[in-house]
């Protein structure tokens, strides 16, 4: 099944748009240029611009794009921020909640900044400005669902989101993508939640539980991980003819760019900037690896080129960035009513044994299916929980296996929203599509809990 092009190609009404169209998605364009700039002026920690200023003006840039975006996405969104703002509104007046409201819309612009700066990967290779097409013969059936799925996860663990862009665009070249190509992308960097070190799920596992111990996940989560993909190369191929799908080729020339890329991560994060984040390494590295390889041809033919990406590809982003923004304002909004709501010190469980871990973690994701991040369910789990250390490695797998299984099926997951905004397949198709998944994969992670507390 194929599904029409939405955020990152033009819709059919942009053929030809008049002077006022072309101004505004013009503006919008250099807006969103303006919020990656000021984003990476703050790694530097002397920046001289406020940090809210990074999430106004990607709001503004929706709100100048806002009639251009799909309907579908555009309804989708608008509900997302009218239940957050209404959410934040419920948590002020009705449980007595301070919220700085200045800083309301910071939501998920980090990985909006992320979004924006990989989107400059297209600057890179064939400096004419064009997208050589993949020479050769395609590898498809389960073989080419094996390389999607491997060089995802593979390069996922360090570039996270990013993979799945510079992987999916690659296929989209030869044509539109189809369900088993989304389901290779989706569960190849949502699996990579269980035990990889660069993940925000293990940034957000690490500071709620710091005693844990990581070698015990790794060796419990890594099994999981690979019986992830083989699950995927068992149910496929039986559902799906796979005989003209095709998957990424794992060669050397695939790679060059990806493995080049991951190194210069692992070059920053482990030596020149050890106190960066991954994301925050790929929002400054991306664009300025464009930028060095297009200064080549001179300064003069560099600026074109960021002209041209700021006043087309920029805005045409406009239904991922809607999307990730409005979801970060419901993420916002409904984390602060919990908070409010349960601000007393009674614990959820007296103790925290598997039993406990089992229907904590199917709680995180059945609320996912529903459309809720599991970052909020383990965010909460952590606050109504008193967790001695002793039972920090346990809760930490629950949240690192939720994580992963609820990213995979949640319609409104970070990987789902990017796979919706950029490559038009909804996130309800998704989650239908994985539903059977997340089911053998949560039976697996419940009998693993039992196997890590004995």
């Amino acid at each position: 099944m194929n599904f029409p092009r939405t955020s990152h190609m033009q819709p059919e009404r942009d053929n030809a748009p008049n002077e006022a169209t072309r101004r505004r998605r013009a503006l919008a364009g250099l807006t969103i240029l303006a919020g990656l700039v000021i984003q990476i002026t703050q790694f530097s920690g002397a920046s001289p611009f406020s940090p809210h200023l990074v999430g106004y003006a990607f709001w503004l840039s929706t709100a100048l794009l806002w009639r251009d975006i799909p309907s579908r996405n555009r309804r989708q969104a608008g509900w997302l921020a009218a239940i957050g703002l209404g959410l934040l509104l419920m948590a002020r007046f009705g449980f007595g909640a301070g919220i700085d409201w200045w800083a309301v819309l910071d939501g998920n612009t980090y990985v909006v900044a992320m979004l924006v700066g990989v989107s400059f990967i297209g600057l890179i290779g064939n400096l004419r400005g064009q997208s050589r097409p993949p020479g050769g013969r395609a590898v498809t059936g389960r073989r080419g669902l094996a390389g999607t799925w491997l060089g995802v996860h593979l390069l996922g663990t360090i570039l996270n989101l990013s993979t799945v862009f510079m992987i999916g665009d690659r296929l989209e070249r030869r044509a539109p993508l189809t369900t088993p190509q989304l389901l290779g992308l989706n569960r190849g960097l949502s699996s990579a939640a269980f035990w990889s070190p660069f993940f925000a799920s293990m940034g957000v596992v690490m500071t709620l539980a710091p005693a844990m111990d990581y070698a015990t996940l790794l060796a419990h989560g890594l099994p999981l991980a690979l019986c992830s993909g083989l699950l995927t190369l068992i149910e496929l191929p039986r559902r799906f003819d796979l005989t003209e799908t095709a998957g990424f080729s794992m060669s050397p020339r695939s790679l060059l760019m990806p493995v080049a890329m991951a190194g210069l991560v692992m070059l920053f994060h482990y030596v020149l900037t050890p106190e960066l984040s991954i994301v925050g390494i790929i929002t400054f590295l991306m664009p300025t690896v464009a930028l060095a390889t297009n200064l080549f041809r001179g300064p003069h033919w560099t600026l074109g080129r960021v002209r041209q990406h700021t006043v087309t590809r920029l805005p045409a982003m406009r239904g991922e960035i809607s999307l990730f923004l409005c979801a970060g304002l419901l993420t916002l909004g409904l984390s602060t009513l919990v908070d409010a709501a349960t601000g007393s010190d009674w614990t959820l469980f007296a103790h925290f044994g598997v039993p406990q871990a089992s229907l904590s973690f199917l709680a995180i994701v059945a609320s996912a299916v529903v459309g809720l991040h599991p970052i909020i369910g383990v965010s909460v789990l952590a606050s109504v929980l008193d967790l001695p250390p002793g039972d920090q490695t346990l809760f930490a797998f629950v949240a690192l296996s939720a994580w992963a299984v609820g990213t995979s099926v949640g319609p409104l997951s970070g990987i789902n929203l990017s796979l919706q905004g950029r490559y038009g397949v909804t996130g309800t198709h998704m989650m239908r599509h994985n539903l059977g998944y997340a089911l053998v994969m949560a039976l697996l992670v419940v009998g693993t809990l039992w196997l890590l507390d004995g």
